[in-house]
């Protein structure tokens, strides 16, 4: 195995990771778009384009959606595709119904809670990443047929047509692509073929302006267009994908042809509360990033936060100490809920969130917080996973006033490395907790078969008291996910910021450890105010990637993030 040692690989892996591409100068002229049919926002331009021509053809928000899926499969191959999974929300104007649709890897039957252990030791992040080993079964196709064959009004098959065209024509390879593929921010992608000859044509980078196709990929697409998510999960594409896991030249994987054709996309019960007035919903367990959210939001809604202006840091350490807390119950508590019981009622109850406000001190950061103590049929100990910030979010709303908020990942920058047929495999394995247990108790978010591994992916909506919708919102990010979306939906419901607004505040966030401030901000120059509160203070770039939709002055408003290359357009 041509690799590196483990030791001068995970090095360099560090390096590469803290040093993902900053926003450029002069983010902060970024048009919004305004509609009173409908929007798009969402992390490419083509892809925002592909979904936008489905909306004009008569399609829905979900005909919508499967559209940019696959065009960013094809355009944004580090963050998100077919190889990986997500979570979508999906409101249903005429039922007046929020539905939602897990679409999360699981893991191989055969998988262990021993699966990243050597030695009789857990191995690191950093090397457990690459190779078929922390591939999933992917799920994203398969919430999205589910969706489809309920609300979409298009036919199936045309709606790859963009990303057909693109595949076999050509896309120009972005700024951000390019940078990321220089960076060797994987290495995968660099030692595992096919992904190397393909963003290493001739042992050279892939350039920013140059023109790339992907046949392998078109192809891909034809027969999945034609014969359905069968193709996919039982047919020829199927043995491709399980050969390259089990076949990968870096840490062999055990994903079978069981695991793909038992393979089920499932409804699950939004989780909301009430907060500053309106009614906020987003996606219960396995994702712990909607019920994340909703505590940050809850306990705040119980101090003075409201009442503090927005360039007031004593705001944000306010911010921080209730993300503090809702970390906490995140690490003890969430993990897939057809596993472990999960106290979604009791984490978002009223008197429990009173309760977790009051320990919140204006004064003074409260340092490493406990998770408060809940009813719960197993006693669990605290446990974290890493999750990286490769991930995209879409937000649609289409004449009908239905809507989605779509998350969908493929986990660390360009996944696995494992490249199959043209798109890469996902590594989300690597979400669940390598430690499974502390002598008799037990970690909730363990890896078991068939069990689908924790995320922080955050896609929300908000309501007003009518149960009309008024926002749609989500981020990439990885665990930081849940401070981008909650400070957003915070800055909009508190001060009723434009929502363009509330997405280019400077960024901060704080996953109960350190207190991270966005470099090169104005909020950075009170780095010294946290400091003198009890702060860890962290300047560091927050490549936040948020994309939303509004309803501001009677119209829809699109937003999108500027420290990223998505757009909004409306129609």
């Amino acid at each position: 195995m041509d690799v590196q040692s483990d030791e001068i690989q995970t090095q360099a892996f560090k390096q590469r990771e803290v040093r993902e591409p900053e926003a450029a100068t002069g983010w902060q002229d970024k048009k919004v778009a305004e509609s009173e049919l409908g929007m798009i926002s969402a992390a490419n331009p083509y892809a925002v384009k592909a979904g936008m021509d489905i909306l004009r053809q008569g399609g829905t928000a979900i005909d919508a959606a499967i559209a940019i899926q696959t065009v960013l499969t094809l355009v944004e191959p580090q963050s998100s595709g077919i190889g990986g999974g997500g979570f979508i929300l999906y409101w249903d104007n005429k039922g007046q119904t929020l539905h939602s649709i897990d679409a999360r890897e699981t893991a191989p039957k055969t998988a262990t809670d021993k699966l990243f252990y050597e030695d009789g030791k857990p191995i690191s992040w950093f090397k457990a990443v690459v190779g078929g080993r922390s591939v999933g079964t992917p799920g994203i196709l398969a919430g999205l047929d589910h969706a489809h064959k309920t609300w979409g009004k298009l036919a199936w098959s045309n709606l790859f047509d963009e990303a057909i065209r693109l595949s076999e024509q050509g896309f120009v390879v972005s700024d951000r692509l390019a940078k990321l593929v220089a960076m060797k921010i994987n290495p995968g992608i660099n030692q595992l073929p096919p992904a190397k000859e393909y963003f290493f044509p001739s042992g050279q980078a892939i350039q920013a302006g140059q023109l790339k196709t992907n046949l392998p990929l078109a192809n891909s697409f034809k027969q999945i267009a034609n014969q359905g998510v069968d193709y996919f999960y039982q047919g020829e594409l199927a043995k491709h994908i399980v050969s390259a896991v089990q076949n990968s030249k870096i840490a062999p994987g055990s994903l079978s042809l069981s695991d793909l054709a038992i393979y089920q996309a499932k409804s699950r019960k939004p989780a909301c509360l009430t907060g500053f007035g309106k009614n906020i919903c987003g996606f219960g367990p396995p994702s712990s990033g909607g019920i994340s959210v909703l505590q940050i939001i809850g306990m705040l809604d119980r101090t003075a936060f409201q009442s503090l202006a927005v360039d007031n840091p004593k705001a944000w350490h306010l911010f921080t100490q209730a993300s503090r807390l809702a970390f906490a119950d995140r690490n003890l508590y969430i993990a897939d809920s057809d596993f472990v019981a999960v106290p979604v009622t009791g984490l978002l109850d009223p008197v429990y969130l009173t309760q977790r406000s009051q320990l919140i001190n204006p004064s003074k950061d409260l340092g490493t917080a406990q998770a408060g103590k809940l009813p719960s049929l197993t006693a669990y100990i605290q446990s974290d996973s890493l999750e990286r910030p490769s991930t995209s979010h879409i937000s649609i709303v289409d004449k009908w006033g239905n809507a989605v908020s779509m998350t969908t990942s493929i986990e660390m920058a360009f996944g696995s490395g494992v490249m199959v047929a043209g798109f890469l495999l996902n590594n989300q394995l690597t979400d669940f907790s390598f430690k499974s247990a502390d002598g008799n108790r037990l970690v909730a978010n363990r890896i078991e078969p068939q069990k689908r591994p924790r995320s922080s992916m955050a896609p929300m909506m908000i309501f007003d008291e009518d149960n009309k919708l008024e926002g749609v919102i989500g981020s990439p990010g990885g665990s930081r996910i849940i401070n981008y979306v909650s400070q957003s939906i915070l800055a909009k419901l508190a001060w009723n910021m434009p929502i363009q607004e509330a997405i280019n505040l400077d960024k901060v966030t704080n996953m109960n450890g350190k207190t991270s401030l966005e470099s090169n901000s104005e909020l950075a120059n009170s780095a010294s105010y946290f400091e003198s509160l009890g702060h860890k203070v962290d300047v560091r770039g927050l490549n936040s990637g948020l994309h939303a939709i509004w309803r501001e002055n009677g119209v829809w408003v699109g937003a999108a993030d500027p420290r990223r290359e998505g757009i909004a357009i409306g129609y």
